[in-house]
């Protein structure tokens, strides 16, 4: 998507082992640890903690404000990611098509945004909806489209029906609609959720690492944010069960403004990880890493 945003876009997340020696000064000079992480309070992180994963009710309790809305965001993105798997395993070299850009773009995409966008019409009923995605229809409206058009329809409701959660088929052009629902242009008041339905389509598309990613914004404030990473191995996250998570795969990372962070499987299974950070004053002793 053209911009991204983070929930601490100052805060300093580390390991929770102990800290090492470090075996090298850094490069360059680091700005210093802001004096609300150094003096925060977590509080309101411990009020949060046992919320459980879609029962917005139990939720409230803990004092989550976007309780149900979080609920909401799981559900969707964890339906959004069981089309991604089914398109990834058995289909996805079959249906890309090319944006203008010439970046690829695929059947996933496109029911990504679907499911996305009808899930949270289904479970969130406060106000209007405003969806901020990536896809519209224009593509799929064109002379030649039918055969990925279909696909889509097809993929879409049979991921629905497996999931058991709505009883609902969507036709073509309901399908075409509801791609028309991410065309929001968002703005700085009311509530806008923002959606990347594939957030790394090389990796998609060489059956690699990959994320679907959500945010809700309230009031032009990031307040809530969710990750689907299929195929991340929950092995590679530190002690994510209390113990050796040996080769399941999936996980579902979520983080809600004032309320902390949290990791859980994919499917669903307990237990879910809350992510702590480490509050230091000597930034020598953090472990940088880089993307690629």
């Amino acid at each position: 998507m053209a911009a991204r945003v983070g929930l601490l876009p100052h805060a300093i997340l580390v390991s929770s082992r102990a800290l090492p020696t470090p075996r090298a000064r850094v490069p360059y000079p680091l700005p210093p640890v802001p004096s609300y992480l150094r003096h925060a309070s977590s509080s309101a992180s411990r009020s949060c903690r046992a919320s459980p994963r879609f029962v917005a009710v139990r939720a409230m309790a803990s004092g989550n404000p976007y309780a149900a809305e979080l609920a909401a965001a799981k559900k969707a993105v964890t339906l959004a990611a069981k089309l991604c798997q089914t398109v990834q395993q058995d289909i996805m070299h079959s249906g890309v098509q090319a944006k203008a850009d010439k970046s690829p773009v695929t059947v996933a995409d496109y029911g990504s945004q679907i499911l996305v966008g009808f899930s949270l019409k289904m479970d969130v009923s406060s106000g209007p909806f405003s969806l901020v995605a990536e896809e519209d229809s224009d593509e799929l409206r064109k002379d030649g489209a039918e055969e990925i058009l279909e696909d889509i329809t097809d993929l879409v409701n049979e991921t629905i029906f497996d999931d058991g959660s709505y009883n609902i088929s969507f036709t073509k052009e309901g399908i075409l609609s509801a791609i028309d629902d991410g065309k929001s242009e968002g703005g700085p008041s009311g509530r806008h959720w923002v959606l990347d339905p594939i957030d790394g389509t090389k990796g998609f598309l060489r059956g690699d690492q990959y994320a679907i990613a959500l945010a809700l914004l309230d009031e032009g404030k990031v307040v809530l944010g969710v990750l689907a990473c299929p195929n991340l191995p929950l092995s590679s996250i530190n002690n994510i069960n209390g113990n050796s998570s040996g080769d399941k795969v999936g996980a579902l990372f979520s983080a809600t403004i004032g309320c902390g962070a949290q990791v859980e499987s994919l499917d669903g299974s307990p237990p879910q990880k809350v992510i702590a950070f480490i509050l230091i004053n000597n930034l020598k002793f953090l472990t940088y890493l880089l993307s690629y």
